[in-house]
């Protein structure tokens, strides 16, 4: 957990800001697909095709130390990873998880934005539930979501989605970064600069 997760909710409702939690689970179709079978687990995974003009859709963190990447190339992601083992896509069972994470989201909001099967912007400046702290429903979301499908999610919290998605890359896997109003401009100078 980042050094910012102990403040509490009257730090974070400053007037007329939103909270913003992004949430990204870590992985995701390597983990489903580890969490799936167990003889895999702790082992380097993709997802994609291992042949031919194969590209990996996603790499487990494991895979990720030898830099195996998605959207690389599965001849190369060999060529870094001799051991790597290949799953195919299963879009399906991604979708259901997808969709047993989205209702734990809506627990606490009705204002989800989905990006994709694996991450979505959460507004949560009134959330259903009164708990008021964006921090503590985004601690409350990713154990609910470990529990109820044994995968973790990293989750940013700010006063905006730029800010919050920048943070939910901070601490994964299984992280919480929380970027608080007057913190966001020290927050993205202090972070490296990527091609």
């Amino acid at each position: 957990m980042s050094p910012h997760d102990d403040h509490h909710a009257h730090e974070e409702e400053a007037e007329g800001l939103r909270k913003i939690i992004h949430v990204d689970m870590d992985a995701f179709y390597a983990s489903v697909e580890q969490r799936d079978d167990p003889s895999i687990r702790g082992l380097p995974v993709a997802v994609g095709g291992s042949s031919g003009r194969g590209v990996v859709a996603a790499a487990s963190y494991e895979a990720r130390v030898f830099g195996v990447r998605s959207a690389m190339p599965s001849s190369r992601a060999v060529r870094l990873c001799p051991d790597l083992i290949f799953r195919k896509p299963r879009f399906e069972v991604y979708r259901e998880v997808s969709q047993q994470i989205r209702a734990i989201f809506l627990d606490y909001t009705p204002h989800v934005e989905p990006l994709s099967l694996d991450e979505a912007y959460l507004d949560v400046t009134a959330d259903l539930k009164g708990i008021g702290s964006a921090t503590r429903i985004a601690q409350e979301i990713r154990r609910r979501i470990k529990a109820d499908t044994q995968l973790t999610a990293s989750a940013g919290v700010s006063y905006n989605k730029f800010i919050a998605k920048l943070a939910s890359d901070q601490n994964k896997p299984d992280g919480l970064c929380v970027i608080r109003p007057g913190e966001g401009a020290a927050f993205v100078a202090g972070l490296p600069v990527r091609r």
